[in-house]
């Protein structure tokens, strides 16, 4: 038989809480019961019974044991006796502890709101069972520099191909986004809702849950469809009995619900409400539906096998359009993985560079710097405190107390301070997210149920506690009891001491932000004053949907007999769409090189110059009805011009590739701007009644209210297509939307460099009340020998408002050539002027001295007596 031996792990245990002198006592006597109880009850019940013993012995040392009561006290009796004294500083000084949790909890707000928001960022499209295997295919083409030219979009017949004729491909699907259709259930209409046409696969690579119907067989129908909760609840008033319903699309399609997804995530690129089958595309036929190889119009999606190298499949779709299309000069392919889909959409010779994940890496600096500027208020104030804690530890430490039990006891006091504040901070947070979301344009949450959110929140408040409170535990601990009661332990006087430094490196931070806030402003400011090229005021456009298309023309008489518009006109797209692209037009004289670019291509019936208010530089604007050879004429832009080196451009004939088809340039119109106003305006090229159109632009007449040219608008459509409610769009509110990401940039940098103002001068008013307080005596003194209120407030402030130019002065550099980098990214920018940093310098004095004046004005102004009182 064995001999029983006590459990390994409780003894471990004892040995590291029991102090030293004791060690061997206490597991003597441990021991000693287990065998006693080992030969009574047997091993496995005294085992159980010597965990029992263990747990309440360190509840005993925890509750009852005081650390006076040995030389040696028990690590969670020294514990126990930290947060007692850091608890009893806390109320002890109130002032300086809600100054302290104050700073620490809006920092760690500050932080937490954008780690949420960074959190969103990084996990788009993370959620997916495949990630790891999930690619887009890519087009390879050549700008006019020759520089490779990524496009996220393909031709329609490359889904297929690769599906059949290449096995490491698992899965594929096509993916087309859609919002014009008219969805009616019984009585209830809707427009404007976002759908797609998928293949059948694409539950197949995507993990979008569905809680009604069958994963496998969604879509194989072309009557099936499948809506998200959101539609069900908007059509049938439940998500429970929308299975097997019928919804009806535009004038007569039927479509059976087959399935019904879970609501879409916020952290996907997928918009979608509903997804039709791609098979239901096809039979719409022209304008939806293209079987051509050149023609690159539909993002597709594919699912590798396991073990699959996307580097050498990549080597093998490469020159797939070639083959197929039987050319050499047109683009190639690449796979771009799932993990950089949403963060990086930049490209820079066909190579990914950046995109969003610029503003992620930039607003992840942001929340370290505020919580950085929290830090240091929290340092600055314990340290200015030091006189008042000196004989604390000059006593500590005459009784035996080592500086590691000092700096316990002050990092104890840190993470006392940072719980309390990381309390608040939620709060805060909880409250602020509602404005938060809107401000980001999207939802967050905060994952209370989920425990890796407690763990990461805990080591939050451990990490801030520590960066918060090593400097003062390790600069307090220094002192020596010698030079504390001689009262010579204070720092020597240099010109910056530590505490000099970290104002000064806060308040860096705070301009740093205000400087950028004020860069990125003029930025956009300098986009939306830019000349656009064309009139967007009293303009608005209409989608073809129903019978707009086929009732055109009696909807522009009655429009223009109205009084409603003094001009109409259709289009491929609205305006501030970025149109559609284009390579291979051929001219006379061209460069084989320029052949290659992108040439934007757009389209109009007639009147387009004067609807949209556009200058017309030379020749006339298009009229296929005054002019029905038209319908193979061109309208260029100036930069076309350029392009193709047309001294005299009216009168010049294009064509495409194989010279099959060919337009003769009527007019040349100055250029406008086409999709975003920060970059260069492409080559255009206006089409006739030849192209395709989709879109009516409507010139409201000025001399009626906004109001009644709606009224008489709508009174139209519904006339000529009673099917469908009046769905129109504001030009000039589309264009404004251009801005959203630089403006959501501009509010997002102005509320954190405002908060982090607000934590710097938090931290000045609370230094600003010790400095006052430490100097009282010499404030009386200067009193009575004759000193002014304004010398007095003059001679408290001076040293911080040094402090406060000193960050200004080191922050100029910094901003200038981070925001210069920064505008790289822009074709179009600013200039960074001299005044930005004259202002924001200037705003940061006057506030610093409004923060310190509250304090240096009441000291100034006070009786001398009552503190000359106790000389």
């Amino acid at each position: 038989m064995e001999t029983p031996t006590p459990p390994r792990w409780p003894d471990r245990l004892l040995s590291w809480l029991v102090a030293p002198h004791l060690r061997e006592e206490v597991l003597g006597d441990m021991h000693e019961r287990y065998f006693r109880r080992a030969e009574r009850l047997g091993d496995t019940k005294a085992r159980r019974q010597y965990w029992w013993d263990v747990l309440a012995y360190v509840r005993l040392s925890f509750i009852k044991r005081k650390p006076s009561e040995y030389p040696n006290p028990t690590p969670i009796a020294m514990l126990s006796n930290h947060f007692k004294i850091a608890f009893r500083n806390l109320m002890g000084g109130k002032s300086f502890s809600i100054i302290n949790i104050g700073g620490l909890a809006v920092g760690m707000a500050g932080a937490a709101l954008i780690a949420l928001w960074l959190r969103n960022e990084i996990s788009f499209d993370k959620f997916h069972e495949h990630k790891d295997r999930l690619y887009q295919v890519y087009g390879l083409t050549n700008s006019a520099g020759g520089e490779p030219v990524a496009i996220p979009v393909t031709s329609q017949p490359l889904a297929p191909t690769l599906q059949q004729h290449y096995p490491e491909i698992e899965a594929v699907t096509r993916v087309k986004d859609v919002d014009q259709f008219l969805i009616r259930v019984d009585d209830k209409r809707f427009t404007g809702i976002p759908g797609a046409f998928a293949d059948p696969s694409f539950l197949q690579l995507f993990s979008f849950p569905l809680v009604e119907g069958a994963k496998n067989g969604q879509l194989n129908a072309m009557s099936s469809m499948v809506i998200t909760e959101k539609l069900a609840r908007k059509l049938f008033g439940t998500t429970d009995e929308a299975l097997h319903k019928t919804i009806r699309l535009d004038s007569g399609d039927h479509f059976v619900v087959t399935g019904v997804l879970k609501d879409l995530p916020p952290n996907t690129r997928f918009t979608f409400e509903y997804l039709l089958p791609w098979d239901y595309l096809k039979k719409l036929g022209n304008g939806w539906s293209n079987e051509n190889w050149l023609s690159n119009n539909t993002p597709t999606y594919v699912l590798l096998k396991p073990n699959t190298n996307p580097v050498a499949f990549t080597v093998k779709i490469k020159d797939l359009t070639q083959r197929y299309a039987g050319r050499r000069d047109v683009w190639t392919h690449f796979l771009f993985p799932l993990s950089q889909w949403h963060l990086y959409a930049k490209f820079d010779n066909g190579k990914p560079v950046g995109g969003r994940i610029e503003t992620v890496r930039v607003f992840g600096l942001i929340a370290a710097f505020i919580l950085l500027i929290a830090c240091i208020n929290f340092m600055n104030l314990s340290t200015a405190r030091s006189e008042k804690r000196a004989k604390e530890i000059g006593v500590r430490k005459v009784a035996g107390a080592g500086r590691g039990s000092l700096i316990g006891q002050f990092i104890t006091e840190a993470f006392l301070t940072a719980c309390l504040a990381g309390a608040f901070a939620l709060l805060l947070v909880g409250l602020a997210l509602p404005s938060f979301d809107m401000l980001i344009g999207t939802q967050l949450s905060i994952p209370y149920q989920q425990y890796s959110f407690w763990l990461w929140t805990f080591g939050f408040v451990v990490l801030t506690s520590l960066l918060a409170g090593s400097y003062p535990a390790f600069y307090l601990s220094s002192f020596q009891p010698v030079g504390i009661f001689t009262k010579q332990f204070k720092k020597s006087q240099l010109g910056l001491s530590p505490r000099k430094v970290l104002v000064v490196l806060q308040f860096t931070f705070a301009i740093v932000l205000v400087i950028a806030t004020m860069i990125v402003r003029d930025q956009i400011i300098y986009g939306q004053e830019r000349d656009k090229g064309y009139a967007n005021n009293d303009l608005i456009h209409v989608n073809f949907v129903g019978d707009i298309e086929k009732n055109y023309a009696p909807i522009k008489q009655e429009l223009l007999r109205s009084g409603a518009a003094v001009s109409v006109t259709k289009t491929m797209t609205d305006l501030t769409n970025d149109g559609w692209r284009t390579w291979g037009l051929r001219w006379p004289g061209e460069n084989p090189k320029d052949t290659n670019t992108a040439i934007t291509l757009f389209s109009s019936d007639a009147d387009l110059v004067r609807t949209a208010g556009m200058t017309l530089v030379e020749g006339r604007d298009i009229d296929s009805y005054r002019y029905p050879a038209d319908s193979f004429s061109v309208v260029m832009n100036e930069t076309a011009v350029k392009l193709m080196g047309f001294k005299n451009p009216v009168g010049q004939t294009l064509s495409n590739r194989d010279e099959k088809r060919s337009w003769r340039v009527v007019g040349v119109v100055r250029d406008y701007i086409v999709g975003s106003p920060y970059n260069p305006i492409p080559p255009v090229v206006i089409q006739g009644p030849g192209a395709w159109f989709n879109t009516m632009h409507i010139k409201f007449n000025p001399a009626n209210s906004t109001a009644e040219n709606l009224a008489k608008a709508e009174e139209a459509f519904k006339k000529y297509n009673p099917a469908y409610p009046f769905d129109y769009q504001f030009v000039d509110q589309e264009y404004a939307q251009k801005f959203g990401n630089e403006q959501r940039t501009k509010t997002l940098a102005g509320l954190f460099a405002a908060l982090a103002i607000f934590i710097s001068c938090l931290g000045l008013f609370g230094l600003t009340s010790f400095t006052v307080e430490q100097s009282r005596k010499e404030i009386g003194i200067r009193k009575v020998l004759g000193a002014t209120v304004s010398q007095i407030v003059t001679f408290l402030s001076k040293d911080f408002l040094k402090l406060v130019l000193m960050a200004f002065l080191i922050a100029i550099p910094i901003t200038w050539y981070a925001m210069s980098q920064w505008l790289q990214d822009y074709s179009y920018r600013i200039q960074i002027s001299g005044w930005i940093f004259a202002v924001a310098g200037l705003l940061a004095l006057v506030i610093a001295l409004l923060t310190v004046s509250f304090h240096t004005v009441k000291a100034a102004l006070s009786n001398p007596v009552k503190s000359l009182r106790s000389e």
